[in-house]
């Protein structure tokens, strides 16, 4: 099957499996064939992987008159979200419908550890439009508002861990210290990369994953500063939630290793994080994404994955 093909098949599941777990199917589907996974390969992996997913809910209408932004941050709301955002592209292009989505979204951007953002970006690359509805969907219900309000319930998952640390004094003068302007993205998706080279970090691991994202999504917003601010907010929420601490560095692998590597991986977040960070080393330069790539990879052999 290609791989518009395994994404249309994935539409039969939810969003999330097991309590909270986001479900990286159509993610990890286009960083394999990114990194030159042909479709037997893809849909090898899609058919491990669907095991453990769970089965999308029931379809749902969006209320005819209701405003989009009125049900954000309700898990409930992802059946009619999906319609919503599936039918407002029966009208509209991705290229007019992201920039008027995209404002209300980003100061949310933290949703689900991300992956809102995540997958949402991976669909605009895939060029499918409902895998697209389907991120939007779910950057919408998760949408995650990081006001000082702890989070309803905790079950140790990262977005809930990020609400624990924006509502701790002295949060807010962390994120105004975080300058914004051109360079913002530049500079917090490569201190990312090197932080998780010399950590390991799973929560930092979503934030050089994240930083791509935004890059990709940055042609469809009007005003990237905002867009700025808002990651950071968010950014230095999840990064003050797992208060990682530099270690030593994995020794660095060659890129064909690495792509090797991920190509034959069943670990999802090693597949992602290989083809974001060779994504980030063509936009950006420098060494950093190779050595976060060579700590994703080095770890999963020293665990026997």
């Amino acid at each position: 099957m290609s791989l518009a093909a395994l994404l249309a098949d994935g539409a039969r599941f939810d969003a999330e499996y097991r309590g909270g777990l986001s479900n990286h199917l159509p993610m990890a589907l286009l960083a394999l064939q990114r990194l030159g996974a042909g479709d037997a390969r893809l849909a090898a992996f899609a058919a491990g992987y669907a095991k453990r997913l769970e089965p999308a809910p029931a379809a749902a209408v969006w209320p005819a008159g209701d405003a989009w932004p009125g049900r954000l941050g309700e898990r409930e709301a992802w059946p009619a979200y999906r319609a919503l955002f599936s039918e407002w592209l029966t009208h509209e292009d991705p290229e007019a419908l992201l920039p008027q989505a995209l404002p209300v979204l980003l100061p949310g951007c933290g949703a689900a550890a991300f992956h809102g953002l995540i997958r949402t970006a991976h669909a605009v690359q895939a060029g499918h439009a409902q895998e697209l509805a389907d991120g939007l969907a779910y950057w919408a219900c998760r949408y995650l508002a990081l006001d000082g309000r702890p989070p309803a319930a905790e079950h140790g998952l990262i977005f809930e861990q990020m609400q624990q640390a924006a509502a701790k004094h002295g949060f807010d003068k962390a994120v105004d210290a975080v300058a914004i302007d051109a360079g913002t993205l530049e500079r917090l998706a490569r201190e990312s990369a090197t932080l998780y080279a010399a950590s390991g970090d799973f929560t930092v691991l979503h934030l050089v994953t994240s930083a791509h994202a935004l890059r990709v999504l940055l042609p469809f917003i009007d005003e990237p500063m905002a867009a700025a601010q808002a990651y950071a907010r968010a950014w230095v929420a999840a990064r003050k939630a797992c208060g990682a601490r530099a270690g030593t560095p994995a020794a660095v692998l060659p890129w064909d290793e690495l792509v090797a590597a991920a190509l034959a991986a069943d670990d999802e977040h090693l597949i992602k994080l290989v083809d974001s960070c060779r994504e980030e080393e063509r936009a950006y330069g420098g060494g950093d994404w190779q050595r976060a790539a060579s700590r994703v990879v080095t770890a999963a052999r020293s665990a026997g994955r």
